[in-house]
């Protein structure tokens, strides 16, 4: 892709998403993310009714009566998008494939963190981490993400999320909203990585999905071939017990997923390639948001 496809196709996926940013979830996102970060601001009597959780033992002993600490909302949030750029994001059977959906989950983020004159930044990860993208402000900042994101050719194919966590947590020292996205079939233990990381950050998991991985054709003897590890099987898809199998193995790995996720108490969306994220984001938004 020359450079003058490539800023053309940054301008369609801009407008495609322009009016999703701006009508839907503009609202939305600042209710859902706005107040989470919150800096100390001063102590004042305890009123009844407070919260005793935020009592200032400190202050509270030295005068022997009750202080309350007081908080501001930081009006500047950062927010981070954790990018799987693995060989497995580039399988889609509909409209579009895995990675192409991530592209227009990172327009509208990106642009929705814009609106708000929030920092913006990416990290571009396979099984390493491919690209860095410091949070800036701005329009032609996000630009750049959406840029780099079709532009860049992975110099891996597997994928290793740990990684992507673990530089963030050195490059990032300010709590930021972090946004992974990702289809999460990684073999390594990410889970623990990206618990740690939701004490210091704010995490959300954005699962990307595609009906045809949830569910073998029936095709006939066919060769599948895993795009990260370059395996591939020879599977009978006539029979009815393996595709029962394969459909029950995939529906129980997810939920598995999903539970490690709530008893990690990382919020989470899945969101599939055949229908549109606009019901999901603002499910989620919404939710974050009450």
């Amino acid at each position: 892709m020359n450079t003058k496809e490539l800023l053309q196709k940054v301008k369609e996926i801009e407008i495609k998403t322009r009016g999703l940013t701006r009508h839907v979830f503009s609202g939305d996102y600042h209710s859902a993310f706005k107040g989470k970060g919150m800096t100390f601001s001063e102590v004042r009597d305890y009123s009844f009714g407070d919260d005793v959780r935020q009592l200032d033992w400190n202050v509270t002993a030295r005068f022997n009566e009750p202080f309350i600490k007081v908080f501001e909302e930081e009006r500047e949030l950062t927010v981070m998008l954790i990018c799987d750029i693995s060989g497995s994001t580039n399988f889609g059977t509909k409209s579009r494939n895995k990675k192409e959906l991530m592209l227009e989950l990172c327009a509208v983020l990106a642009f929705s963190a814009v609106a708000n004159k929030d920092k913006v930044g990416a990290l571009l990860v396979t099984e390493k981490v491919e690209k860095f993208i410091p949070p800036k402000k701005g329009r032609s900042h996000a630009m750049r993400i959406l840029r780099d994101l079709i532009e860049h050719q992975p110099e891996a194919t597997t994928t290793n999320l740990n990684e992507g966590v673990k530089y963030l947590s050195n490059v990032i020292n300010k709590r930021s909203i972090v946004f992974v996205l990702s289809d999460f079939f990684d073999d390594n233990d990410f889970i623990e990585g990206l618990k740690i990381a939701n004490r210091r950050h704010d995490l959300v998991a954005l699962k990307l999905n595609d009906e045809a991985e949830r569910e073998l054709p029936k095709a006939g003897i066919i060769q599948l071939l895993d795009v990260e590890t370059k395996q591939r099987k020879w599977v009978n898809t006539y029979s009815s017990t393996v595709r029962k199998k394969y459909k029950t193995d995939y529906l129980k790995s997810e939920e598995r997923l999903f539970e490690s996720f709530r008893k990690s108490r990382i919020d989470y969306a899945a969101i599939s390639t055949d229908s549109h994220y606009l019901n999901a984001l603002m499910l989620l938004f919404k939710k974050r948001g009450k």
